[in-house]
């Protein structure tokens, strides 16, 4: 899956921490009742093993909740191993009660890990194996007691506990495939919102999202408009015409040479967003992107074309401060450049 989605998915497993907590105080205070209820060696290992657990994954979880909060690495193995550790503590709770004979003590720790299976599924829907492994390890053992119960009623758990392990595994894959869907459809939705579908590249709201996020550096603004474009579609097709687009958008794409936000917006026009510099530098970037278009496209049944590109050049501040300003001072540019003969960059007015 993409690496937004699968880091999402990490982050899940750190965040609903009232449902963590509810957990925490739950099987902390059954242990406690057990052993002060049945003070042996087996229960007080419980209890001393709950509280140790609770002290460790409490501080690994505020640590990797900072972390995912800045979008740094988490700690997410030691958290999974320790999750584990956890549930194998609530299934050796269950496994003693059975086995030790006090049914208060053994319905009141089934009851938990049943408790349990709910919140590990609902926190860990990121992980379905993660999960199912959870739940096995909780509720796994009431299995390996029945035989020591002295109650061969018990033996039922044989047929019921499998049978709900299996369901509740695979719900939590069926819950997991749908979020990954649900964030896929998300993500291609959002991508669609600020990119051209025939390039790729941002359209004019990607472009105004891309602005909004730039350093505050002052930035040059070129509007590119192909020269040619035209002649190309009449004599090959649209189908040509929009190959052509595409060789346009990958040399601007991968040639640009220079940090900068490229954007189709529509038709045969382009607009490089980039940091600003002297007039001589900039020209020289146009000239260098003019050079990468002009050079032919072999496009379908190896037909060849070759265009051209004007360019118009609005500054900030000198021409505006926002993107509607920068784009008219350039599209005016981008006119006279055209009026002058074509295959040129002009400079927007003050």
């Amino acid at each position: 899956m993409p690496d937004e989605i699968r880091a999402a998915l990490i982050r899940s497993l750190f965040g609903t921490l009232p449902i963590f907590a509810g957990g925490v105080l739950n099987t902390l205070a059954v242990s406690f009742l057990a052993a002060f209820r049945v003070p042996t060696l087996p229960f007080l290992l419980w209890c001393a093993a709950e509280c140790s657990l609770c002290v460790a994954r409490l501080a690994v979880l505020m640590i990797a909740q900072r972390a995912a909060s800045e979008r740094r690495a988490t700690p997410t193995d030691l958290y999974i191993l320790l999750g584990l550790a956890w549930a194998a503590t609530v299934g050796y709770g269950t496994f003693i009660s059975l086995v030790g004979g006090d049914w208060v003590v053994a319905a009141l720790s089934c009851l938990s890990a049943a408790a349990m299976v709910g919140g590990i599924s609902f926190r860990n829907f990121g992980a379905p194996r993660f999960a199912g492994a959870m739940i096995v390890l909780a509720l796994g053992p009431c299995c390996a007691a029945a035989p020591f119960t002295g109650e061969p009623i018990f033996f039922i758990t044989f047929l019921q506990i499998p049978f709900y392990l299996a369901a509740m595994s695979a719900a939590g894959f069926r819950l997991n495939k749908l979020l990954v869907a649900t964030m896929r459809a998300e993500r291609e939705n959002a991508f669609r919102a600020h990119h051209d579908s025939l390039t790729g590249l941002m359209n004019r709201a990607g472009l105004a999202a891309a602005m909004e996020a730039r350093p505050e550096n002052r930035m040059a603004l070129f509007y590119l408009d192909l020269d040619g474009f035209k002649a190309v579609n009449d004599t090959y097709g649209h189908a040509a015409g929009d190959t052509l687009l595409q060789g346009v958008a990958d040399r601007l794409r991968n040639g640009v040479g220079r940090p900068a936000s490229i954007a189709r917006l529509g038709g045969d026009e382009f607009v490089i967003l980039t940091d600003a510099a002297e007039h001589p530098a900039l020209l020289a970037f146009a000239e260098r992107v003019a050079a990468q278009i002009s050079v032919p496209y072999v496009l379908r049944f190896d037909q060849t074309a070759v265009i051209g590109v004007s360019i118009g050049l609005a500054l900030e501040p000198q021409h505006g401060s926002d993107l509607a300003s920068l784009l008219s001072a350039a599209d005016a540019a981008l006119y006279e450049a055209k009026a002058a003969g074509k295959a040129r960059c002009i400079v927007a007015s003050a």
